[in-house]
């Protein structure tokens, strides 16, 4: 028996409070998927995926990463890799079985640092528009986008306004409730996004290189089932980021999504969760 309303979840790291929906699948589960969102993104960037997931078989979880939406802001502002790994961690121990780890973006990052560095930790692996070596102006329209609101937007309109600049390929929704998950009013009235400003401190040119030799290195030690997905449109992954890539993970599986550019499930989420669920399913051990 499966339901579509997330079943909501807690995870204590070092002293910060992870926050997550859980979506069942019962007592027939194939197994665990452990989705992690990108950078500026929250858990509920997944919700489509998770009932997707759930209908399927799989017991669905996604959190909202340390600084972001419900979970808890570093005190330190750590948000730098490492800590996003032992959040991840601390998250599959609360699971108590090897999940497909599947990760967007930030989310993939730390998910190929994750089982290439402190694994075995998965039974799959999904990096969703992440490679070792990401495209420079690609991330630099991340950071301006993130960076272009210091005031917060009198409206969810104006908001909406932004992120049809950023990402004009995108259908407009019809409603803005979804939007406002990411945002929070505050006692100004205007609306901010639903993330710590000091998060943007990190990814610096200098860091991206040093991310890259260690991506690099951790994606060499990987020998769990690997997929690759891209958006046709991204600016942030390259034919030469996924060559590399290939190369790296020899084993690893590619597929491209043609409607998508970065933020692939947002862009074309029916696409992409049938080609997640026909590579996950690969994975699934016999009952």
């Amino acid at each position: 028996m499966t339901t579509e309303s997330p079943q909501p979840i807690r995870v204590d790291n070092d002293g910060i409070a992870l926050i997550g929906d859980h979506w069942p699948a019962g007592d027939d589960s194939k197994g665990s998927v452990l989705l992690l969102h990108g950078g500026g993104q929250r858990r509920h960037s997944w919700r489509g995926t998770g009932e997707w997931l759930a209908r399927a078989g799989w017991s669905a979880y996604a959190f909202d990463a340390r600084g972001h939406g419900e979970s808890d802001r570093s005190p330190s502002g750590d948000y730098a890799v490492s800590a996003l790994v032992d959040d991840a961690i601390a998250i599959i121990d609360k699971i108590e079985e090897a999940p497909v780890l599947v990760g967007a973006s930030m989310g993939g990052m730390t998910s190929l640092i994750a089982e290439g560095e402190r694994g075995p930790l998965a039974r799959g692996l999904v990096l969703v528009d992440i490679v070792a070596r990401i495209e420079p102006a690609g991330a630099s329209r991340i950071q301006e986008f993130m960076r272009g609101a210091p005031n917060g937007f009198a409206t969810l309109e104006e908001a909406s306004d932004a992120i049809a600049e950023y990402n004009p390929h995108r259908a407009r929704p019809k409603s803005l409730d979804g939007l406002r998950k990411n945002l929070v009013q505050q006692d100004d009235g205007r609306w901010h996004w639903h993330w710590d400003p000091q998060f943007l401190q990190r990814g610096t040119e200098p860091e991206r290189e040093v991310r890259h030799a260690r991506a690099a290195a951790a994606a060499r030690n990987i020998a769990a089932p690997t997929l690759l997905v891209r958006g046709a449109h991204s600016d942030i992954v390259s034919d030469e980021g996924m060559q590399e890539m290939r190369a790296l993970i020899p084993h690893a599986q590619a597929v491209e999504v043609s409607a998508a550019g970065h933020m692939i499930a947002g862009d074309d989420n029916d696409v992409f969760t049938g080609e997640l669920l026909r590579f996950i399913d690969s994975t699934a051990l016999p009952r």
